[in-house]
């Protein structure tokens, strides 16, 4: 049997002013992604999957989102907002092309899933001209009611039209719709404009389904899954929901979350096997924790790389552009941007480290920092295999440290320091020489070790 085709019609095109925001309401983010891009990432995808976003004029934004998001999806503008059926028309060309399946969401319910959107479109299969997501309100009031009879859908009843029994009813209208994707620009079309604010209402579908002598049916699924947002109470609703729904998928994958409520999580978070998170992290967008790392509280992480057995934190920063290999070591208020960190290294404590390639095995002593902005420029630190970098070490990049350089407590490093090399730029003479005593000592020690 050939696979049924699909049309996914996202409706984006809302002012959202009750956020109280110059930000589009779709681009508010939950879990470190725009509402939109949940939205967008549940929807059909693959052969035969069509995706239409329909966004308001002069709002760019939300069309380079949807086109970042998913790079399939065609763009299509309200130029006015006449109701939920005058917007999917204005996707009117990719409608008419014909997929099997067309289905109608919202780009601000970003608890939805690909397993709802798939339940929408069973009955399509089976001869319904249209599926309406319906879901048991705890409180109905304001909802639109979903009248059935038979097991069929008859109805769908506003709060200020409903009568005092249909007001009892507690199955309400989340608005996501799918239609037989053949009949379905002939449903919409028929839709008018006779009610109090002249609008088209998708809504209206079902009465015209009806009329025509065609099926409309209710799939249900939970409250949850179709909050939608207008208000940052709201917002912040829906990010507990989610924060809740990916601890526990975090938990079912064999991560150990030592107290989970505490835990801020990214929608697209990756973990390995054995890892352990402690109380009070927070992990932004593009994460990832190979097997057996262990993030200790009240770390932060955003578009991050960490290896396996990596010791992070606590109160440690990961800024964008973070890569720490196998077993690196990275300690209380160390925070790294921009730099590769290999296998081994060890950053303990107080340290900053910017725009750097650190070979492995390295050791950045207590205050090493990376002087990498000179107030115009960014520039890089290259620190080679097994350097030793002293306490309290400035490196004013651009720099090059060797492979097994030393460089002693409190020096300001502003040139290349070769291989083996040691490098003592302080001013106090005797701390100087003590320090060239006990890197002397410790090659000597080396050398002998070697020649045993």
């Amino acid at each position: 049997m050939t696979a049924r085709t699909s049309l996914t019609v996202v409706l984006a095109a809302g002012e959202g002013t009750r956020m109280r925001s110059s930000l589009p309401k779709v681009l508010h983010p939950v879990a470190g992604q725009p509402l939109l891009s949940h939205v967008l990432n549940a929807a059909a995808s693959g052969e035969g999957s069509q995706l239409a976003v329909v966004v308001g004029p002069d709002h760019e934004a939300v069309a380079a989102e949807a086109r970042r998001a998913r790079p399939d999806a065609q763009t299509f503008v309200q130029r006015e907002r006449l109701g939920t059926a005058h917007a999917v028309l204005a996707a009117r060309e990719a409608i008419a092309r014909g997929a099997d399946d067309l289905l109608v969401a919202f780009g601000d319910t970003p608890l939805i899933s690909a397993e709802t959107f798939a339940r929408m479109r069973a009955p399509l299969r089976d001869g319904a001209a249209l599926a309406v997501l319906g879901f048991h309100a705890a409180d109905p009031t304001g909802y639109g009611r979903l009248v059935v009879e038979n097991g069929k859908l008859v109805a769908i009843r506003e709060q200020a039209d409903a009568s005092a029994e249909e007001r009892k009813i507690t199955l309400c209208n989340a608005g996501v719709m799918a239609f037989d994707g053949k009949k379905a620009l002939a449903i919409i079309e028929k839709i008018g404009n006779a009610n109090a604010k002249g609008e088209y209402y998708l809504t209206d579908a079902v009465g015209i389904v009806r009329e025509l002598g065609l099926e409309a049916v209710v799939i249900e699924t939970s409250e949850d899954e179709v909050r939608g947002i207008n208000t940052k109470a709201q917002l912040a609703e829906a990010e507990a929901v989610m924060q809740a729904r990916l601890r526990n998928q975090a938990l079912e994958a064999g991560v150990t979350l030592i107290a989970p409520e505490t835990v801020y999580l990214a929608a697209d978070t990756k973990f390995g096997k054995d890892v352990t998170i402690e109380p009070f992290v927070v992990i932004g967008p593009g994460v990832s924790i190979d097997d057996g790392a262990v993030i200790h509280s009240f770390s932060h992480i955003t578009q991050a790389t960490i290896g396996k057995k990596v010791e992070l934190g606590p109160y440690a920063r990961l800024r964008p552009g973070t890569s720490l290999g196998d077993g690196v070591k990275i300690g209380n208020f160390v925070e790294t941007k921009g730099s590769r960190l290999e296998a081994g290294v060890k950053v303990n404590h107080l340290s900053y480290v910017g725009d750097a390639h650190v070979g492995a095995n390295s050791n950045l002593g207590a205050g090493t920092i990376t002087c990498n902005y000179d107030g115009f420029l960014k520039h890089k630190t290259l620190i080679g295999e097994g350097a030793f970098i002293g306490t309290n070490t400035s490196l004013v990049a651009p720099v090059t440290i060797g492979k097994g350089a030393y460089i002693g407590s409190g020096s300001v490093i502003t040139k290349d320091v070769p291989d083996d090399a040691m490098a003592l730029e302080r001013s106090e003479q005797s701390i100087r020489e003590g320090g060239a005593a006990r890197y002397r000592t410790a090659k000597l020690k080396e050398k002998a070790a070697k020649g045993k």
